[in-house]
């Protein structure tokens, strides 16, 4: 596991401003949304329609608001060994995200419509990229309109160019190297993001191969969420994820799902608990399952 450099986030910040950095509410989003230090990234996307997300967006989105394409900015390109959503390249995300207008203390603020599912991969790509200040919008889309925000169905104009640079890295994650060379000695907790069903290796759509990584254990994305698609309180998501980590640290500890996207909401659930330190495993079961020599569990 690899253990970054924990970078100062009150550098990214006008003096005295604490940034957001796990969630945001509709209601302080609202008399933010036309705030020059505040950039909403709209992630919505479906797995099995690839463009939905972007349609979605053309349709009506928060104004002000711009769309990344989980598969075409929030990923980097596939080699076939190294799963469906392989992080992108640092230097053009950075590139990307300084075009659209983020500054070194910009806040950003993640927006989806499915319960936070996209928008804690770009929360966790942010502090991969050591930016402090983002956050997700918790109850995303929905918890905006219910809130009495505005949609709109035309082009975000154009902001001037940001001064956003990667930093050191906030975030530590784990490869498949390392967690092969762990099975069997139970140091690190292995935590796998997927449905039920796919982890007991049933009902698999996705990846070629069904099961999981021998030893991990399963935390469903979902059971972070109330019924109504906001995040369960803090309190409540450190009960259960010390439960689940048994007297574990949060630092001994990997998150994986299907490609490494629905893991970052449990890190990020692990994050507003105050369970901090837990490590991704980017590629996740479709990396893992990609090489035949690799043990399966199910």
């Amino acid at each position: 596991m690899s253990f970054p450099f924990v970078a100062d986030s009150l550098l990214f910040l006008p003096l005295g401003v604490m940034p957001y950095n796990t969630l945001v509410d509709a209601a302080t989003l609202r008399r933010h949304v036309s705030d020059p230090g505040w950039i909403v990234f709209d992630v919505r996307h479906d797995l099995l329609q690839p463009h939905a997300g972007g349609e979605a967006y053309l349709q009506g989105h928060i104004p002000g608001s711009f769309h990344l394409s989980l598969d075409q900015v929030l990923s980097g390109p596939k080699t076939g060994r190294n799963g469906r959503h392989p992080l992108p390249d640092r230097r053009e995300l950075s590139e990307r995200l300084r075009e659209l207008g983020v500054g070194a203390r910009t806040q950003v603020v993640a927006c989806d419509a499915h319960g936070g599912m996209f928008a804690a991969r770009l929360w966790w790509l942010l502090r991969w990229l050591g930016h402090d200040a983002v956050a997700v919008l918790d109850g995303g889309l929905p918890a905006w309109i219910a809130a009495g925000g505005d949609i709109v169905d035309t082009a975000s104009l154009a902001r001037e160019t940001g001064s956003f640079r990667e930093r050191p890295s906030l975030v530590p994650t784990v490869s498949a190297d390392s967690i092969l060379s762990g099975l069997g000695k139970e140091k690190l907790l292995v935590v796998d993001a997927r449905s039920p069903d796919r982890f007991r290796g049933e009902n698999e759509t996705l990846d070629p191969v069904g099961g999981h990584i021998p030893g991990a254990v399963n935390r469903f994305y979902r059971q972070n969420l109330e019924p109504d698609q906001r995040f369960k309180s803090p309190d409540s998501l450190r009960s259960e994820f010390e439960a689940l980590l048994a007297g574990r640290p949060a630092k001994d500890s990997a998150m994986q799902c299907g490609s490494g996207v629905t893991a970052c909401h449990n890190l990020l659930a692990m994050e507003i608990a105050g369970l901090s330190g837990a490590a991704l495993y980017p590629g996740s079961w479709s990396e893992w399952c990609s090489d035949p020599s690799r043990p399966v569990a199910r």
